[in-house]
C-alpha cells in the first residue's frame, strides 16, 4: 500500500476525532483551565484510532465478518448514549451550558468516546492483512498521529467557535455526537 492511500485512510478515519474534538472545544470556549485534558483527549484519539486497526490487523479475517457487522451499531449505541446524556443535561443546565462552566471533560466519557470514533479504525486493521508487520506498525502509527493532529485542529477550532457564539454547547454537542453515530450507522449498512 502506497503511503498516499495509507494517509486518506487516516484522514478519513480522523475526521470523528475531529468533529468530537470539536464539540469538546466548544464547550470549554475560552477557558484555559481545560487544555491538559484537551491534549490528553488528542493523545487518547491517537492511540485508539493506531490501535485499533493493529488490533483488526491482528485479527485478521478470523473475526472480520462479525466486527463488520456490528461496529456501526456499537458506535451509534455509544455516541447516542453520551449524545442523549448532553443533551438531557443542557435542559437541566441551560445557564451553566451557556457559561462553559460545567465540566468539559471526564476520563470515562473520553475513554467511550475513544472507542466509538475508533470502531470503524478496527475494521480498518483489515485491510493491513497483506502486509508485513514493519509497514503495519507504520501505517498504524500515521493513522494515530493523524488522530492527534485532526483532534487537536477541531479542539482548536471548536474553542474559537465556543468564544464567540452563544449556544447551548451541550444541546448542540449531544447532536452533533448522535449525528456521528447516525453517519457511522448509515455507512456500516451500506446505506450510502
Amino acid at each position: 500500500m502506497d503511503l498516499l492511500s495509507v494517509i486518506l485512510i487516516a484522514v478519513g478515519l480522523a475526521m470523528d476525532c475531529f468533529a468530537v474534538s470539536t464539540v469538546k472545544g466548544v464547550q470549554a470556549g475560552g477557558t484555559k483551565s481545560w487544555a491538559w485534558w484537551a491534549l490528553f483527549m488528542a493523545l487518547l484519539f491517537g492511540l485508539f484510532q493506531g490501535g485499533m486497526p493493529l488490533i483488526g490487523y491482528a485479527a485478521g479475517s478470523l473475526f472480520a465478518s462479525f466486527i463488520d457487522r456490528y461496529d456501526h451499531w456499537i458506535a451509534l449505541i455509544l455516541l447516542a448514549i453520551i449524545g442523549g446524556k448532553m443533551i438531557i443535561e443542557s435542559r437541566h443546565n441551560d445557564d451553566e451550558q451557556l457559561s462553559h462552566s460545567g465540566a468539559v471533560f471526564s476520563l470515562r466519557e473520553l475513554l467511550v468516546l475513544s472507542v466509538a470514533t475508533s470502531i470503524d479504525a478496527l475494521a480498518t486493521g483489515i485491510i493491513f492483512t497483506p502486509y508485513a508487520w514493519k509497514e503495519v506498525l507504520l501505517y498504524v502509527a500515521i493513522i494515530g498521529l493523524v488522530s492527534v493532529f485532526f483532534s487537536r485542529l477541531g479542539y482548536r477550532i471548536g474553542q474559537a467557535a465556543g468564544r464567540r457564539l452563544h449556544i447551548n454547547v451541550g444541546l448542540f454537542g449531544g447532536l452533533v455526537l448522535i449525528g456521528i453515530g447516525i453517519k457511522i450507522f448509515v455507512e456500516g449498512m451500506g446505506w450510502i
